[in-house]
């Protein structure tokens, strides 16, 4: 049910007023919508900005984590002064002082199997600004068994990409990638990195879908997928077909609750363990916490003078920022090719940044016979917060 806007909402939304497709009955609509914004990062920082900024009326947000500095480089929510701080007291603070007339709803907690149905259902709009697989999976397979629509982003790089998933108007996530990808294929935002002003491009799309699905206006993404290259400053349009064999919105659906999307994505278990890493080359096998060191471990080894090899499988950028002193470097694309490089009898320590890749590259290494090679847990990032700070941290 819609409300009449008030004097002070007639004044701040005045350019939206006197749009035709909009008018006083479309700011209404706006007022009247439940966005939940999932992620408080790169994508959903710009969205909720927006939103709130549109008067959105009810605009809730999903985050657990904490303000970092690295995160300043491309999420514009926050400032230097709220490194450490949780993300949404800032996000909430900041959208607050942007628009003082809507409400903001804060869900201080990771999105998971067991409340995201509960979560879900109080929103008209879900906005997914997630960065990983397991919570993309989720958020689709929450808002088709709720109905409800899924505005999608994803960036990498210099790309960027958005959609509006929806299972009772077309295709859903699930039909455009039925299967995750094996751990590690494709590199998280830290690994690869992403150009600063992408998400800001990509989350303002999001934002612009979610505004027009209040409104009941234009031409949504439902069954098409936009695509944005930014070094090429080029838009393209992919159609999307909805699956008939898709497991959660095709017509003999098979999975009617939501799954453990740790598990289904490769991740073990729900705690965020990896118990399995894939083998360069595809395969998978098991990879146990035993063969895991912890940054405080190698230090005491190093002290003592106990023999070892540090290997370093991150990219040629990576290790120009920065790097372990007497780490060896083989990139992980060109492990299986320089295993004539390694004693399969030594003690072998491997890592990456924070530790898929060199998770991947240990588990691979133990089957080609190199039993007492393990896995710096946390990789290069842990080993500079907890060891070495003059190690640059990114």
């Amino acid at each position: 049910m819609t409300s009449p806007l008030t004097s002070a909402e007639i004044r701040r939304y005045g350019r939206h007023l006197v749009i035709p497709e909009v008018g006083r009955e479309g700011q209404e609509r706006l007022k009247a919508a439940r966005v939940l914004v999932v992620g408080a990062g790169g994508l959903g920082s710009p969205a909720a900005l927006y939103l709130a900024a549109a008067g959105i009326g009810t605009l809730g947000l999903v985050d657990f984590d904490r303000v970092d500095e690295s995160n300043l480089q491309r999420q514009n929510l926050y400032g230097q002064e709220d490194v450490g701080r949780p993300k949404l007291e800032t996000a909430v603070e900041r959208l607050g002082e942007i628009n003082p007339l809507i409400s903001l709803v804060r869900h201080d907690d990771r999105l998971t199997s067991d409340n995201a149905l509960d979560i879900v259902a109080d929103y008209d709009i879900v906005v997914d600004g997630s960065d990983n697989f397991p919570t993309r999976y989720l958020v689709n397979d929450a808002c088709v068994l709720a109905g409800k629509p899924d505005v999608y982003g994803a960036i990498h790089r210099f790309e960027g990409q958005v959609a509006v998933f929806w299972g009772a108007e077309g295709p859903c996530y699930r039909c455009l990638f039925p299967e995750p990808p094996p751990p590690g294929l494709v590199p998280s935002c830290a690994e690869a990195g992403v150009l600063g002003v992408l998400p800001g491009i990509i989350g303002s799309l999001q934002a612009n879908e979610a505004i027009k699905l209040a409104l009941g206006v234009g031409e949504s993404l439902v069954g098409r997928l936009l695509v944005f290259d930014a070094l090429g400053v080029e838009m393209r349009q992919l159609g999307l077909d909805k699956s008939d064999d898709c497991p959660v919105c095709g017509p003999r659906p098979t999975l009617t609750e939501l799954i453990d999307y740790e598990r289904f994505c490769g991740l073990g278990d729900s705690r965020g363990r990896d118990s399995e890493a894939a083998e360069p080359g595809g395969e998978e096998t098991e990879m146990e916490v035993e063969f895991d060191i912890s940054a405080e471990e190698l230090d005491e080894w190093r002290r003592s003078g106990r023999e070892h090899r540090l290997v370093d499988v991150r990219t040629d950028q990576e290790i120009a920022i920065a790097k372990i002193e007497g780490a060896e470097h083989i990139p992980l694309a060109e492990l299986p090719q320089r295993l004539d490089e390694l004693d399969p009898e030594a003690d072998l320590v491997v890592h990456c940044h924070h530790g898929p890749r060199s998770i991947q590259a240990v588990s691979f290494l133990r089957r080609k016979g190199f039993s007492r090679a393990r896995n710096l847990a946390g990789g290069i990032d842990a080993w500079s917060a907890e060891i070495d700070p003059t190690v640059p941290q990114y």
